[in-house]
């Protein structure tokens, strides 16, 4: 199982947006994808039609209070999703007073990994709390989705900041991988930022910029990855292209 951490350190970069539609993209392929929401928005479990009120969530995930094998919920497009809930928060007060915290989830994960082929864990908006460092810890690849827009490219430069304290202290090092998300190639602003991305992160940006699409709102709206609202629209065409750049799929795959 490959696990990706998908953070940024602000809200708006389109990371829980990437989180849903590119697992729609893999479980399209015929992937076991399972899509863990860390943030106590539960946007990733909203954006799936998914409510944790009366079920387990990442919360008794966390805690040991029940297995990851019993608050795995069947999502729309294939997916397996933990879901999340507005109680997550009270992780991070919680595993505060307590050492090793950072690991919890590596260890909670490690018997689900002959289930699945990859786990993508969409962390809550802020790269410095203990939930983005538990996903950090239990990641293989750690992706930073950034905006093509004014100041995002500085809010990424913070979150990598950050990123690597938490790495250091950690004693992990996941493969960073960077994606530039709501590009409109019409904005020049958009454009600038997106040279100034291939120029700060070279190789490890991904080739795919996932490009600005009513059809995202409209899923989101829906409950649904875009590989069921609308599987030939753009939007589908861009995270199906992103899925072809990770690791095991090679472009033309």
């Amino acid at each position: 199982m490959h696990t990706y951490a998908l953070a940024n350190h602000k809200g708006g970069s389109g990371k829980t947006t990437t989180a849903i539609h590119l697992a729609g993209a893999l479980a399209a392929r015929g992937r076991r994808v399972l899509l863990i929401d860390l943030d106590p928005q539960a946007h990733a479990t909203l954006g799936l039609s998914s409510e944790a009120e009366d079920s387990p969530c990442a919360l008794e995930v966390l805690t040991g209070e029940v297995r990851a094998l019993d608050a795995l919920h069947a999502a729309p497009g294939g997916i397996t999703l933990i879901p999340s809930h507005g109680r997550l928060a009270e992780f991070e007060e919680r595993a505060a007073r307590e050492l090793g915290s950072e690991g919890v989830l590596r260890r909670v994960l490690a018997p689900l990994a002959g289930r699945f082929d990859e786990c993508l864990l969409d962390c809550p908006p802020r790269a410095d709390g203990l939930l983005t460092a538990n996903a950090i810890c239990a990641c293989d690849t750690l992706l930073l989705t950034v905006e093509t827009g004014a100041f995002a490219l500085q809010g990424a430069l913070k979150a990598q900041e950050i990123v690597d304290a938490t790495l250091a202290a950690a004693r992990h090092a996941p493969e960073l991988r960077v994606v530039a998300t709501m590009f409109d190639r019409r904005l020049r602003i958009a454009r600038e930022v997106l040279i100034a991305m291939q120029a700060r992160f070279g190789a490890r940006l991904y080739d795919t910029a996932i490009r600005s699409s009513a059809r995202l709102r409209e899923a989101a709206g829906a409950g649904v990855p875009i590989q069921l609202l609308a599987p030939r629209s753009t939007a589908a065409q861009d995270f199906a292209a992103l899925a072809d750049e990770l690791a095991l799929f090679p472009v033309g795959a």
